[in-house]
């Protein structure tokens, strides 16, 4: 979702109003709403307005268990009647309006069998509440795609939102035009391609935004979805999908210089002709595309510049690597196991689990002296999840007469990421390579006022042993993985490696050390940035950052709040 956060208050308040109104009156068809908010009195207010226009709201706890929520074996009352007894669930009770607070921490599997339940068409809907406070914290794709309505309060005021206008009549009425609306003949083909120059590769994306058409006309008591639904339809549901700007189409701008002249002018033909032979106006795509460039915010293209990180470095990213116990962490879905004397047994989910095969066991045992028979395959066993902290390790290039000033913008940006360290649980390390090897001049910590004494003098000048610097990152790497970090390397250099990893001054060596080196890093699966500091975007450090499965970022002339921000922004994607 990109926020708008450039747009007025006022402005973004009054979307919100609309999305929630449209999905009183096609919750089933729009999927429902993707709320990124933190708890608050404007978050407050729309829910209350939503609550009281949709069908059987409910709310979701954030720890449901499968069978509350699908349905699934009533364990009292199989046991007390003897037989398999089913309980119907949150959704199992009619269409259901669900609110799921604390959306981003969803489950995959959740989100899986939820995204499957939408695709049901049993008429529910689903209100996504996201409260995440990192760009790494956030719903799940698969149910992202299926939720129309994508709305970002955040930074809102209770003065910038007063109560919205809709009412529940209102809603009635156009719940009854919604069935007879229709679409222009070139709608479809309009949203479609305005999806594809968005850079959105989902087919859900022009067909909901049909849909939030439709909603509109009938809203206003109309049979026909005119151009300013289709316009209002792609600032709601198209814009906070885009992933990239429409380029502006210029080839039909001028004619070719030698296209043949048009043949000579003849009798005009009747009106009644005209009018019978004319085909119908096409809806131009560029209205639509108009309308998603408003809402989007200036700096798109930065963001997602910065934004497009290989599969493998997001293993390192956001609050560290998963890893799977039986202790403590996130409790995750039990799993069938033995007893071992060391995991925990889920007492309730191995109950439900031996609880419909009673009847055949108390047959085939009439004699046992236990009310609940429990077998070997019955036994589930707990598990957990918890992160890892994640070690940020910065290799900058400390050589030649650059070398202060580089030196001044990473020490800067390691300031300004620690002084968020404490939220996001991350570690910084400082790898300072020049003349012949390379330095640790930081190593892995948190503690801002040991990095700003560490960081007062740093050494500068000499040569650049690109490949040394690699190495002793992947040194670090490997002893933090070790320690249990989840560690992710910077590389902020010009890319002009001289200096082989023997010590000796020659430039082909250390082009092929440097990527060498590189190439261990992802053998190794580290997540990595490159960085190209130089005044020119240097052609071999975009040949070593594919070498590292790394994203590759020219910021000449970058001072320390740009570095941070698309480091930032990189490794959190």
């Amino acid at each position: 979702m990109i926020p708008p956060t450039h747009m007025d208050p006022v402005e973004r308040w009054a979307q919100a109003a609309t999305a929630a109104a449209l999905l009183a009156i096609d919750p089933e068809g729009l999927g429902g709403l993707w709320l990124r908010a933190r708890s608050g009195p404007a978050r407050d207010r729309l829910l209350a307005g939503l609550r009281g226009l949709l069908t059987a709201p409910r709310r979701m706890p954030p720890g449901i268990a499968d069978a509350q929520l699908f349905g699934g074996v009533d364990l009292a009352a199989t046991l007390s009647a003897g037989q398999l007894v089913r309980a119907p669930g949150l959704l199992g009770s009619g269409p259901v309006a669900l609110i799921a607070p604390m959306a981003e921490r969803m489950t995959p599997g959740l989100a899986a069998r939820l995204a499957q339940t939408l695709d049901a068409s049993q008429g529910h809907c689903l209100i996504a509440l996201d409260e995440g406070a990192e760009p790494d914290e956030r719903l799940a794709a698969s149910l992202a795609d299926r939720l129309a309505l994508h709305i970002d309060l955040d930074g809102l005021a209770l003065a910038d939102c007063p109560p919205p206008a809709f009412d529940a009549e209102e809603i009635a009425r156009a719940r009854t035009y919604l069935p007879h609306v229709r679409l222009g003949p070139d709608a479809h083909a309009a949203l479609t391609v305005a999806a594809l120059r968005l850079g959105i590769d989902s087919l859900r994306a022009p067909l909901l935004a049909a849909r939030a058409a439709r909603a509109l006309a009938a809203l206003d008591g109309r049979d026909t979805a005119d151009e300013d639904d289709l316009v209002t339809a792609t600032e709601l549901v198209l814009a906070p999908r885009a992933t990239r700007f429409p380029e502006e189409d210029t080839d039909e701008a001028e004619p070719p210089q030698d296209a043949p002249e048009p043949p000579p002018e003849t009798d005009a033909a009747p009106e009644d002709e005209l009018d019978e032979t004319d085909p119908p106006q096409r809806l131009p795509e560029e209205i639509l595309l108009q309308a998603a460039k408003a809402v989007l915010p200036p700096d798109l293209l930065a963001r997602l510049a910065a934004a497009k990180a290989p599969k493998t470095a997001k293993s390192g990213a956001g609050a560290g690597a998963a890893k799977k116990g039986n202790r403590r962490g996130r409790p995750l879905p039990s799993r069938p196991g033995r007893i071992d004397g060391q995991s925990r047994i889920d007492l309730v989910a191995t109950l439900r689990a031996a609880a419909p095969w009673q009847t055949i066991r108390r047959k085939l045992t009439p004699d046992a002296p236990q009310k609940v028979l429990v077998r070997s395959e019955d036994i589930r066993l707990r598990r957990f999840e918890e992160k890892s902290d994640r070690l940020l390790i910065f290799a900058v290039d400390a050589s030649g007469s650059a070398a202060l000033a580089r030196l001044a913008e990473a020490k800067g940006a390691v300031e300004l990421m620690l002084a968020e360290a404490y939220a996001r649980r991350d570690h910084v390390a400082l790898i300072a390579f020049r003349g012949t090897g390379a330095d640790l001049l930081l190593p892995p910590t948190r503690s801002l006022v040991q990095t700003k004494r560490r960081l007062a003098a740093l050494p500068g000048g000499g040569g650049t042993p690109l490949a040394a610097g690699l190495r002793a990152s992947l040194d670090l790497a490997a002893l933090s993985k070790g320690r249990g970090l989840s560690p992710t390397i910077a590389l902020l250099t010009d890319g002009r490696a001289n200096i082989a990893l023997d010590g000796t001054a020659n430039r082909p060596a250390a082009a092929e050390d440097a990527r060498a080196m590189a190439r261990a890093l992802r053998a190794q699966a580290t997540p990595s940035i490159v960085i190209d500091m130089g005044n020119r975007p240097q052609a071999q450090l975009r040949d070593l950052a594919g070498d590292l499965a790394a994203p590759y970022i020219p910021m000449p002339r970058a001072d320390s709040q740009r570095l941070s921000t698309a480091v930032t922004a990189a490794l959190d994607s």
